[in-house]
């Protein structure tokens, strides 16, 4: 096979270590002590400092999503065209990943509302929402909002939050910056990969204190909602999860329909990668993992070689369902109708931010993912500062499903290829 891989070494961002733990602790103990102290009177100016803590943690995460998300954007996308020009079984692959991270988008839109009727969100979750403010809830009109896709002034639009014009202009820029001459390609990547490390620098000190913040505000929560905040949090996390576990089997069938492999001796050869998968919730770190399944399963090592680290690189399968779906569960939960236009803006807002958000730690992952598409959707994003801190659970099902998918995926390339 002629195709070599695409990705380009010399722009690795930082790596960053989160105290995951630490901060599930602090949601926990903090949602404990005000179910605890909830008919308690404490002194309103001990309130009011725990709210403020609170809501300067919640306001540092926001502050970079905007920057971070344009340099990933453009970095990722980069990424992106590289591949599309790499050979006919990267462009194979490309179409692979879009049909499938399309398709999961979809069926979030289209499930996720009849799965929160038959299993409705307890009403004990309304106390999640009470930072909001009430003029983030409101819904754009459909003309508002299709004016709204182009914006006149960049700077204008970043200081608005304004999402979808935000990301279809980075991507034009990404494709742009691909055009241009060598030298004056590098001066760009070279801007925005030091844009995005040093954006991830800054968001890495905010969730290094994210067990303050989270206790701060899951202390409130826990306040207004009392114990039900327990109950609401499991809820979410199985619904959640359960779009996740829509990419699992359709990868099943990918691997079937498309790989010719039977879905009995696939399952019997992807586990020692879904195990690796499970214990480090890495994709990276399982890489090795998939490229032994795939052997096992006959496929040939110059595809799997070429395939597997490409779809470590730019690849996430559950990120347009899993993400859509969490924004949807907000929206749902704040009373946001979600319209079919806000549908497919949450899609494509999703299907673009999933390029630059891959490899990047789960915390990380769903602050750079989500924040944009709940913004896209007019959704308020107050909420996923305590979701953030339960991302650990539903992060299972993003790894196990994302590793079974990048094997499947290889199966029906190498399949095409013959």
């Amino acid at each position: 096979m002629s195709d070599k891989p695409a990705t380009d070494a010399g722009y690795e961002l930082v790596t960053i270590r989160l105290p995951v733990i630490a901060t599930f602790a602090a949601l926990v103990v903090g949602l404990g002590l005000g179910v605890a102290l909830g008919g308690a009177e404490l002194p309103e100016r001990v309130l009011q400092v725990i709210s403020l803590i609170g809501n300067l943690w919640l306001r540092a995460l926001q502050m970079t999503i905007i920057p971070l998300v344009a340099a990933l954007l453009v970095l990722g996308l980069a990424q992106m065209v590289a591949a599309a020009r790499a050979g006919t079984a990267a462009r194979r692959f490309l179409g692979l990943v879009f049909g499938v991270l399309i398709l999961g988008g979809i069926f979030t839109a289209l499930v996720l509302p009849w799965l929160l009727e038959v299993f409705p969100i307890p009403e004990s979750a309304s106390g999640f929402l009470a930072e909001v403010p009430d003029d983030e809830l409101a819904v754009p009109d459909i003309l508002d909002f299709m004016a709204s896709l182009i914006a006149p002034n960049m700077i204008a639009a970043a200081a608005e939050t304004a999402m979808l014009p935000l990301t279809i202009f980075f991507a034009l820029l990404a494709i742009a910056i691909s055009q241009l001459p060598k030298d004056q390609n590098a001066s760009l990547m070279g801007f925005f990969h030091a844009l995005a490390n040093a954006m991830l620098l800054i968001i890495g000190w905010v969730l290094w204190i994210a067990p303050v913040g989270v206790f701060a505000l899951a202390f409130g929560v826990g306040m207004r909602s009392g114990g039900g905040a327990f109950a609401a949090l499991g809820h979410y996390i199985l619904v959640v999860s359960a779009m996740g576990a829509f990419i699992l089997l359709l990868a099943y069938v990918v691997a079937w329909a498309l790989g010719g492999i039977n879905p009995l001796r696939f399952a019997r050869q992807i586990i020692p990668a879904q195990a690796v998968a499970i214990s480090t919730q890495s994709s990276l770190a399982s890489l090795p993992a998939q490229l032994d399944s795939a052997s096992r399963l006959g496929l040939r090592s110059t595809t799997a070689e070429f395939v597997l680290p490409l779809a470590v690189a730019i690849f996430r399968a559950t990120s347009p369902a899993m993400n859509i779906a969490v924004a949807m569960y907000v929206a749902a939960l704040a009373g946001v109708e979600i319209t079919p236009a806000l549908a497919v803006a949450g899609i494509l807002v999703a299907l673009i931010i999933s390029v630059g958000s891959v490899s990047l730690p789960g915390s990380i992952s769903f602050v750079v993912s989500i924040g944009p598409i709940a913004l896209a959707m007019g959704v308020p994003v107050e909420p996923l500062a305590l979701l953030v801190a339960v991302e650990m659970l539903p992060d299972i099902m993003r790894t196990l499903a994302n590793v079974t998918m990048n094997v499947a995926v290889v199966s029906a390339v190498d399949r095409k290829a013959d």
